[in-house]
């Protein structure tokens, strides 16, 4: 049993260049847990708060006057490590530590133990005798929050290898529809700048629809067939286009708006003409019957919830009751603690709710979701598809490869 020996954190950048918070756990004077926590652009109301007054270095200050409270505490003993983070916060937003603190330590601690114990991250958050790769899941055409004007108002294109039998070919299967959507698009617009979204889907000035039809038309150049080897992906956010005093959804971009009844047709017929297998937030994160809407007319896509679940098990347990989505994304740091999102995790599982584990789109270069994602048996790994601080989860899914332990894909 390896004892934290000392724990302190640093102001580090993001892939935004926004200010974020990395903490450093070492059990037993040498194994270090290291862990640098990331943001989102389009944010759930209901998720944790990054930071007390939007400052890391307010997080920061609260680490360091209550670092002594760590020391001698089991690193692999998640519920500890939590319930002493949540001693110096009894809010349920984590507004006075700061949620990506709590992210931080706890799978620091974890990490640490790991490397004490001599065992990859998954199997100490998860002993079992045989795991399965998440698909990985990535932005290939961006608009919304993640991109600039004249972009599609729908916020992510996705592409997932859904027919591929092995994480090697899953992996190379999206980076190869990445580049040949490039070609597609630079022939569409000879004046495409080749510009990227935060999480490196290509930024074209396209409607929704175009994005669309162009994303079909690489996966199609390539030889696949669309919803049997390759299949897409939309996370429409629309929480972003819902505008509460109008009750509609406001498309700016595309020049239009939707009644509640026409956002589901919308989202409906998308699902429908591309053979969506994910649809995350077609609607906003407050319409838990619109979503069961969608959910019982398409029993074979995942209907997501992202916004609508902030990995909080309290949203999640209303979903369920109300069957508004059969799949829902994991973020830890919507959540906060490592332990907090594992909860969440179980919910789901007990209620055959599926996981998507993801990044955010302000990313550090570390890879623990990859192993947050094997552990938790999820289906998918969102991460992106290209920049380093995505590639970084791809490349450990690679890595991990080489473990026996793990023995092939997931079943969506």
């Amino acid at each position: 049993m390896a004892k934290i020996s000392s724990i302190e954190g640093r102001i580090l950048y993001n892939s935004r260049g926004s200010k974020t918070i990395e903490v450093d756990v070492k059990s037993d004077g040498k194994f270090l847990g290291r862990v640098c926590a990331p943001s989102g652009a389009s944010v759930g109301k209901y998720e944790a708060v990054s930071f007390p007054n939007g400052k890391p270095e307010e997080s920061l200050r609260v680490l360091s006057e209550n670092a002594q409270k760590f020391i001698g505490l089991d690193s692999s003993d998640l519920k500890v490590i939590h319930d002493t983070v949540r001693s110096l916060d009894k809010t349920n937003n984590y507004s006075e530590v700061g949620g990506a603190l709590a992210f931080a330590v706890t799978i620091a601690a974890m990490e640490s133990a790991a490397k004490a114990a001599e065992e990859p991250l998954f199997k100490i958050l998860s002993p079992q005798s045989s795991y399965k790769f998440p698909f990985p899941l990535g932005n290939i055409l961006g608009g919304g929050a993640h991109a600039g004007p004249g972009t599609p108002d729908i916020q992510e294109i996705l592409v997932c290898s859904t027919g591929s039998k092995t994480i090697e070919s899953a992996i190379e299967t999206n980076l190869a529809v990445h580049r040949e959507l490039r070609s597609v698009l630079e022939k569409e617009d000879p004046g495409f700048t080749n510009g990227r979204g935060d999480e490196g889907g290509w930024a074209p000035k396209l409607e929704n629809h175009k994005a669309l039809e162009v994303s079909v038309k690489a996966i199609e150049n390539l030889g696949f067939t669309l919803g049997k080897e390759v299949s897409l992906g939309v996370d429409f956010a629309s929480s972003t286009q819902w505008n509460e005093q109008k009750e509609k959804y406001v498309y700016n971009r595309a020049g239009f708006e939707n009644s509640t009844g026409e956002q589901i047709d919308f989202a409906a017929d998308i699902i429908e003409k591309y053979k969506l297998i994910y649809a995350e937030d077609a609607v906003h994160e407050e319409a838990f019957e619109d979503m069961s809407e969608l959910t019982a007319k398409f029993p074979k896509t995942l209907v997501t919830g992202d916004d609508l679940t902030v990995t909080n098990k309290d949203i999640l347990q209303k979903a369920i009751d109300k069957k508004s989505c059969n799949a829902a994304i994991l973020k830890v740091n919507q959540a906060g603690s490592l332990f907090d999102a594992f909860e969440f995790a179980n919910l789901a599982t007990q209620n055959n709710i599926k996981l998507i584990t993801s990044h955010r789109s302000g990313e550090s270069t570390d890879s623990q979701i990859s192993h947050i994602g094997i552990a938790t048996k999820s289906k998918m790994l969102k991460v992106g598809v290209v920049g380093g601080e995505r590639v970084a989860k791809l490349n450990e899914l690679l890595r991990l490869s080489e473990h026996d332990l793990i023995c092939g894909m997931a079943e969506i």
